[in-house]
């Protein structure tokens, strides 16, 4: 493999010391601003559900635009204006991997005028990795699941490596020498390519990125022989497909097999989530779960869903979106346990 120097130079860009140094420091400087603004916030009174909602709805996105969790919340947002008769807007809040905007919709009011939307790895992963988040998944209120997130492999078109199978050979014939990118440590992909190391006893060299953009780049420009990264990153990208970290084939890239076809059962919970904070009303939480049914299985964000290459199933009410959330929680904690990584 060629350009060592390039792998370690994107090493010493995303080494655990200083993405925990940019984490904590963004943290410090959002706590900062979120003590100010429930300073400033004026109390709300009680919410009746037949008024609800009586002015402009904020879903906090805790990713950048562009997003996968950007891209179909936007479509959501419009889909229950229509259902609710009010507007509901998209409000970017990105930073330390998510937990800004997360802890911000945490924080609001139960009131139905600040919901969350975006992957669940924010309120489920982060809490169990970072000391300084100050919720867990319960401190919300499930309304539905509105998305998946597959996870898949991909190198360059001309690798010699074709399938997982390759990666492992290669891997046991020498160990610790294949080099793979992923979005960052503790990320989904992350754990996936550690879960496939431990099952199929291989050593291989793991090389965090700051987003999963990197990793398609650095894979595609040689600098690593694979990356590991979400599917809708990849798709388009002219990488070569691997292998698909999912129960079954996605029926828009029905000719890549899963790694369970391989020889390794393995398909991590990685979903999108559209809550508000613990405490909203019921009625409410019910008004809201029956239009984001309506929404996201109408034809404007089925549309949208197959543009990022969503599996069939993408949604879910709240009662499976509560028992994901419960269900990844234990998953993603016997992982990190066993890998030491738990805070």
């Amino acid at each position: 493999m060629a350009a060592p120097y390039i792998c370690m130079q994107g090493w010493m860009l995303s080494s655990p010391a200083r993405a925990k140094l940019r984490f904590l420091s963004e943290v410090a400087v959002w706590s900062r601003m979120l003590v100010c603004t429930l300073a400033a916030a004026a109390p709300s009174g009680p919410v009746r559900a037949q008024d609800y909602p009586a002015r402009t709805v904020e879903m906090v996105v805790p990713s950048t635009p562009a997003s996968t969790a950007d891209l179909l919340g936007r479509v959501l947002a419009e889909g229950l204006s229509r259902e609710l008769g009010q507007r509901f807007i998209i409000v970017n809040k990105s930073g330390a991997a998510g937990m800004i905007g997360t802890a911000a919709v945490a924080q609001a009011a139960p009131d139905g005028y600040t919901l969350f939307h975006g992957a669940a790895y924010s309120i489920t992963v982060l809490p169990l990795t970072e000391m300084a988040v100050p919720y867990d998944y319960k401190s919300f209120e499930p309304i539905c699941q509105t998305f998946k997130n597959e996870q898949v492999i991909v190198t360059r078109p001309d690798s010699a490596l074709r399938s997982v199978q390759d990666i492992v050979e290669t891997a046991r014939k020498r160990p610790g020498v294949l080099s793979y990118g992923h979005p960052g440590l503790t990320t989904i992909p992350h754990l996936a390519m550690t879960e496939l190391s431990r099952m199929a006893k291989v050593e291989l060299n793991q090389i965090p990125f700051k987003g999963p953009a990197e990793a398609v780049q650095m894979s595609h420009a040689g600098q690593i022989d694979f990356a590991s990264v979400p599917l809708p990153s990849a798709a388009g990208s002219g990488l070569r497909f691997l292998g698909l970290f999912a129960p079954a084939r996605n029926p828009l890239l029905a000719d890549v097999p899963t790694l369970k076809e391989q020889g390794y059962d393995i398909a991590p919970l990685s979903f999108g989530a559209f809550v508000a904070p613990r405490g909203l009303p019921a009625a409410v939480k019910m008004r809201l779960g029956d239009a984001c049914r309506s929404a996201a299985l109408g034809d404007a964000y089925v549309q949208a869903a197959r543009s990022v290459f969503q599996p069939s199933g993408y949604y879910g009410d709240s009662t499976t979106l509560a028992e994901n959330l419960a269900k990844d929680v234990a998953e993603k904690r016997r992982l990190l346990a066993e890998l030491k990584l738990l805070k």
